[in-house]
């Protein structure tokens, strides 16, 4: 038997990851060409590499078909209720860097912060006879936060392409997505809310609890000591 670690299959997270392994005397490579999910690990015991894409890996390691797992805090955080008894996260990696947002129009003047887009919410409502739209791709985060701040009046419609331009295309009032440097949020004339960071996302190594551990706690061990991470309780 052997640790099914899940890494991201493509760009700039598959190779930071390999580079982050790597410094840590774990060879991770591809064995196939891009279009197959074949990899191969040197350099650690009884650890086998699972190519998948990052949104897939919060469900596989939910599922316990992954030991391991490579993909970003936000996606766990939103794709998995209670994501802590689910998995337990082993290492920031510092990389994939990115901040949840909430993000209004620029020409919204008197709205700066939670309390005002809640205000602006009620006041929409009352104008137009339906909830003011936040578009985004993070629902349970998204809703979480909001509720924690007493944020009311308002929907939440699925963003599945780019999210900064529903607003300009109006199917929304404003968004809540992920920025690393605030450029396109710019670029279709939005800003970030003062008190709208909702999470901090960095690429994170986490384990499943729901796999099969039985056998491996040696291979465990032994790995979570070279990459110098503590062991997971699990």
């Amino acid at each position: 038997m052997t640790i099914k670690l899940g890494v991201p299959s493509k760009g700039r997270l598959m190779e930071k990851t390999f580079e982050w392994f790597a410094e840590r005397g774990i060879t991770l490579r591809r064995t196939g060409s891009e279009r197959e999910y074949a990899g191969a690990v040197d350099g650690a015991e009884g650890v086998e590499l699972v190519l998948l894409s990052a949104g897939e890996i919060p469900r596989e390691l939910a599922a316990g078909r992954i030991h391991m797992g490579v993909t970003g805090s936000d996606l766990v955080r939103d794709k998995l209720a209670d994501w802590e008894t689910q998995v337990a996260e082993l290492a920031p990696m510092g990389f994939g860097h990115a901040d949840l947002i909430i993000a209004v129009p620029t020409c919204w003047a008197d709205v700066d912060t939670l309390e005002d887009l809640d205000a602006a919410a009620h006041a929409f409502r009352a104008a137009h006879g339906f909830r003011l739209r936040i578009a985004t791709k993070y629902h349970r985060l998204v809703r979480e936060f909001l509720t924690r701040e007493g944020v009311a009046d308002y929907q939440l419609v699925d963003s599945q392409g780019a999210t900064e331009g529903t607003v300009k295309n109006l199917t929304a009032e404003a968004i809540a997505d992920i920025t690393s440097s605030g450029e396109t949020l710019r670029a279709n004339h939005l800003k970030i809310l003062s008190d709208g960071l909702i999470h901090q996302s960095q690429a994170t190594l986490f384990a499943a609890r729901a796999a099969d551990w039985q056998g491996q706690e040696a291979a465990l061990t032994a790995l979570a000591t070279q990459l110098g991470v503590a062991p997971p309780r699990l």
